[in-house]
C-alpha cells in the first residue's frame, strides 16, 4: 500500500504536464497508432499507384502473348480490388475498446469519465439497452445513426439521447454510432473508438455480441462491482471471447472503490478492512487472467487490475473543465488515490490499445502490403527473365536473318551476271544455227518450190491465187523444215537452262518458296520458236515473165555472152554489184539497155577487143546498112549452102521451143523465176530472222530468270519486313524490360518501406 501511495504521489507532479493538451498529444502512446495509420496508409497509397503502374504496364503488352500471359495479367489485375479494399480498412481502422460488465456496474459512467464529458447515459438501473459506439466526428458535428440507417439524428444533451434510445426501443445487439466531436475528446481526436455494451445478465446471446462486436476490439475492459465480487455470468462471457480471440487484452476495473471509505469514523478499521477487500479482489482478479483465461502471467495479470471510482472521476474533471479544482465538492475519503489510480489505468491502457492496435490492425497489412509487392515482384521477374531470352533470341534471329540477307543479296548479283552471260552466248548460238540452217533451207529451196503440186494457169486471176498458194506453201515449208532441224534441240537446251536456273536460285529461297520455283518450269507444251518468215509480204514484189524467147535469138546470145564477161568482170572487181537484168538470163534486155549497161562500166570496156565491139554495134543498129553488112560478110565467108542448112536447123530449133512452150513449161519457168526470186528476198531477211529467234530464246530465258528474281525479290523483301518486325519486337522487348525492371526496383522499395514500418511499430512494441 505504501509503495501504491509513493507511486501515486510521484504522479502528481507529472500530472499536470501529462494531461496539458499539447505535451498529452505529443506523448500519449495513442500517438503511435496515429503516426502508424499515417504511414501505412501513406505506403498502401504509394503501393495503389505501383499496383495501377503494373497493370498498365501489362496492358501495354497485352497483344503480345509471349511476354505476358492473361494469367499474369488477371493475377496483377486483382490486386488493384485488394489494395482498394486494404486502403478502405485502413481508412477506418482505429483504435477500439468495449466496455463489459453486468447491469449498472458503472460501464457508461466510467466511458465518460475516459472522455472527460457526460456523453452515454448513465444512472440507476438497466439505462444502456444496446450497444453505444462512441467515435470522432470529422466535421465537429454531434450526431447518432442507428443500425440500418443512415439518417443523422441530433443529440441536443445526455438525457435527450437516453430519451432517444429509449424510444427506438432496439435490441440489445444492435449498435448505435454516436459521433461525437474530436475537437472537445483527445481520445477521440486519436482514433479511439469507445463501445458500451448492456450487461451481460440481460440476454444470452453473448455469441452474436461476440461476433458482431468484440472480434475486431483490440481491448476489453470488464467493469466489476468492487462491492461484489466477479460473477459467473461476467467470467463466462470472457471465457467464450477468449475462445475465439488468441489472449485478448483484458482489463478488470473494479468500480465503486469509494464505498470502501463511506464511514470515515471508522477510518483506521476500514483500512484494514479495505486491504483485505482490496487483496481478495486481486487475487481472484489475477487468478481469473491468468489461471482461467490464460492471457498473462500473475505479475503482468496485476497490472491490469485496478481499483476506481468513475463517477469520482467524472465529477472531478467535469469540475476541472469548468475551472475548478478536481477535489472541490463532497467526496469520499482517499479520492486521490482513487483518481491517480485511474490516471494509471489510462495510462496503461493507451500504452495497452496503441500496442495491441498496431499489431492487429497494420501487421497483417503490413504482411498483405508484402505478399502484393513479393508477388508482383516475382511476377516481373519472370516477365524480366522471359524477355531477356526473347531478346537474346531475336537478336540471334535478326544476326541470322541479316546474315541471309546479305548471303541471298551478294548471291543474287553473282547469279544474275553469271545467268546474263549465259543467257548472252545460248543467244549468240542460237542466232548462228538459224542462220546456218536458214541458209540451207533457202539453197533447197528450190526442191521445196518443186514439191508444190497446184494446177498451173497463167491467166492473171489463177495466177494470183497460185502465188498466194506457193506463199504460204513456202512459209509452212521452210517453217516445219526449220523446227525439224532446230526446235528439239533448242527446247532441250533452253529447258536444261532453266532447270539450271532454277536448280540454282532455289538455294536462295526459303522452304515455303522454293515449291513456287519449281511450278515455273512445268508447261502444258515445251517451248517452241516461230520463224516468221512471211512469204507473202517479202515475195509481194514478185512479177513473173512467161512471155515466149527463144533461147537461141541473137538477143538471148549477146545477153548470155555479155552476162558471162560482166560476171567475171563482177567477180574480179565489183562482187556486190551484180545488176539483175544481167544476172538472170530470163530477163528481156534490149540493145539499148545493154549498151547502156556496158557503158557504165568502162573499166570492163577494156576486156573487149575493136572488132567485137564494132560488130556487137552493128548488129544491134537498127539500120539497113548494118543487117547487108553481116549478111554480105557471112554469105562470102561460109557461102551459102551453110547458111541455108544452118538456117533450117536454127528454124528447127526455133519451131520445137516454140511448140514446147506450154503451160507445164510456164510452170517450170514461172517456179524458175520464183525461187530466184524469193531466194534473193529470203537471204535478205537471214539474219533478222536468226535474230528475231535468237530474241525469242533470249526472251523466253529471260522471263524464266525474271520470274525466278522475283520470287528471291519476294523473299528479300519478306526478310527485310522480318528485320523490321524484328527491330519492333526488339524496341518492345527492351521497353518492356526497362519497364519491368524500374517496377522491380519499385516493388523492392516498397518492401523495404514496409520492412522499416514493421521495425519501427510492430518490433519496437515487443
Amino acid at each position: 500500500m505504501a509503495a501504491y501511495i509513493n507511486r501515486t504521489i510521484s504522479m502528481i507532479g507529472n500530472e499536470s504536464q501529462y494531461r496539458t493538451n499539447d505535451a498529452r498529444i505529443e506523448n500519449s502512446p495513442l500517438q503511435i497508432f496515429v503516426k502508424a495509420k499515417k504511414k501505412i496508409n501513406h505506403i498502401f497509397e504509394e503501393i495503389e499507384d505501383y499496383v495501377q503502374d503494373t497493370v498498365g504496364f501489362m496492358e501495354s503488352l497485352r497483344d503480345d502473348r509471349d511476354v505476358i500471359s492473361d494469367e499474369e495479367v488477371k493475377t496483377i489485375t486483382a490486386y488493384v480490388e485488394k489494395v482498394r479494399g486494404i486502403r478502405d480498412v485502413l481508412r477506418r481502422d482505429h483504435m477500439k475498446v468495449a466496455f463489459f460488465g453486468r447491469t449498472s456496474n458503472g460501464k457508461s459512467t466510467v466511458i465518460n469519465a475516459m472522455l472527460r464529458d457526460k456523453i452515454l447515459p448513465s444512472g440507476i438501473g438497466h439505462t444502456t439497452n444496446c450497444f453505444l459506439q462512441v467515435e470522432g466526428s470529422e466535421n465537429n458535428e454531434s450526431y447518432l445513426i442507428t443500425e440500418g440507417s443512415n439518417d443523422k439524428q441530433p443529440v441536443q444533451s445526455v438525457g435527450q439521447l437516453g430519451h432517444a434510445l429509449c424510444k427506438e426501443k432496439l435490441c440489445e445487439s444492435h449498435l448505435v454510432r454516436i459521433f461525437w466531436p474530436k475537437d472537445k475528446c483527445l481520445l477521440l481526436r486519436d482514433d479511439v473508438v469507445f463501445v458500451d455494451s448492456p450487461g451481460v445478465d440481460v440476454t444470452p446471446n453473448l455469441d452474436e455480441w461476440i461476433d458482431k462486436h468484440c472480434l475486431d476490439a483490440d481491448v476489453f475492459v470488464l467493469v466489476a462491482n468492487a462491492e461484489s465480487t466477479l460473477m459467473v455470468t461476467e467470467k463466462n462471457f470472457f471465457h467464450k471471447v477468449s475462445t475465439k480471440l488468441s489472449k485478448p487484452n483484458i482489463f478488470i476495473l473494479n468500480n465503486r472503490w469509494d464505498a470502501s471509505a463511506s464511514e470515515p469514523e471508522f477510518l483506521d478499521e476500514l483500512v484494514d478492512e479495505q486491504k483485505e477487500v482490496r487483496a481478495q479482489h486481486q487475487e481472484r482478479a489475477v487468478d481469473f487472467l491468468a489461471k482461467e483465461l490464460k492471457v498473462y502471467s500473475p505479475k503482468d495479470a496485476e497490472e491490469r487490475v485496478f481499483f476506481i471510482s468513475a463517477k469520482e472521476t467524472l465529477l472531478a474533471r467535469l469540475e476541472e473543465h469548468r475551472g475548478n479544482p478536481a477535489h472541490n465538492g463532497a467526496l469520499a475519503e482517499g479520492f486521490q488515490n482513487r483518481y491517480f489510480e485511474f490516471q494509471d489505468f489510462e495510462r496503461k491502457f493507451e500504452e495497452c490499445i496503441s500496442k495491441s492496435a498496431v499489431k492487429t490492425k497494420f501487421e497483417q497489412h503490413s504482411q498483405r502490403g508484402k505478399h502484393i509487392a513479393t508477388e508482383i515482384r516475382q511476377t516481373l521477374d519472370e516477365i524480366l527473365e522471359r524477355t531477356q531470352k526473347m531478346r537474346a533470341y531475336q537478336l540471334n534471329n535478326k544476326k541470322e536473318v541479316h546474315d541471309k540477307l546479305n548471303f541471298t543479296e551478294q548471291q543474287l548479283m553473282l547469279l544474275t551476271q553469271e545467268m546474263k552471260d549465259k543467257i548472252h552466248h545460248m543467244v549468240e548460238d542460237v542466232e548462228q544455227r538459224v542462220s546456218k540452217a536458214l541458209s540451207d533451207e533457202i539453197r533447197r529451196l528450190s526442191a521445196l518450190i518443186d514439191e508444190f503440186s497446184v494446177p498451173f494457169h497463167p491467166e492473171s486471176l489463177v495466177l494470183n491465187v497460185y502465188k498466194r498458194e506457193l506463199h504460204s506453201h513456202v512459209e509452212n515449208g521452210l517453217g516445219s523444215n526449220l523446227r525439224a532441224r532446230l526446235s528439239t534441240a533448242l527446247a532441250l537446251n533452253i529447258e536444261s537452262s532453266q532447270r539450271e536456273m532454277t536448280e540454282r536460285m532455289s538455294v536462295l529461297l526459303p522452304e515455303n518458296k522454293k515449291q513456287m520455283s519449281l511450278n515455273i518450269l512445268p508447261r502444258r507444251e515445251p517451248f517452241e520458236i516461230l520463224y516468221r518468215l512471211n512469204c507473202d509480204n517479202l515475195c509481194a514484189d514478185f512479177h513473173e515473165d512467161l512471155e515466149f524467147r527463144f533461147s537461141w535469138g541473137i538477143t538471148a546470145i549477146i545477153s548470155r555472152f555479155a552476162g558471162k564477161q560482166n560476171q567475171r568482170a563482177a567477180i574480179a572487181n565489183y562482187p556486190q554489184d551484180i545488176p539483175p537484168y544481167i544476172a538472170s538470163p530470163a530477163d528481156s534486155i534490149d540493145s539499148s539497155k545493154f549498151v547502156t549497161s556496158v557503158a557504165s562500166f568502162p573499166n570492163r570496156q577494156d576486156d573487149w577487143s575493136l572488132a567485137t565491139r564494132v560488130a556487137i554495134a552493128s548488129i544491134t543498129s537498127q539500120g539497113t546498112m548494118g543487117g547487108l553488112i553481116v549478111a554480105g560478110f557471112m554469105l562470102k565467108t561460109v557461102g551459102w549452102r551453110l547458111i541455108a542448112v544452118t538456117g533450117a536447123i536454127y528454124g528447127a530449133l526455133y519451131l520445137y521451143e516454140r511448140l514446147t512452150w506450154t503451160n507445164t513449161a510456164k510452170e517450170r519457168e514461172f517456179k524458175r523465176q520464183y525461187v530466184d526470186h524469193a531466194t534473193k528476198k529470203l537471204k535478205l531477211i537471214v539474219d533478222l530472222t536468226s535474230a528475231n529467234c535468237s530474241h525469242q530464246v533470249q526472251q523466253e530465258l529471260s522471263s524464266t530468270f525474271a520470274r525466278l528474281c522475283h520470287l528471291v525479290d519476294e523473299s528479300t523483301s519478306d526478310m527485310d519486313m522480318e528485320l523490321k518486325k524484328i527491330a519492333t519486337t526488339l524496341r518492345t522487348l527492351e521497353e518492356a524490360a526497362t519497364s519491368a525492371k524500374v517496377l522491380r526496383n519499385k516493388a523492392n522499395y516498397l518492401t523495404n518501406e514496409l520492412d522499416l514500418f514493421d521495425a519501427a511499430y510492430l518490433k519496437s512494441l515487443n
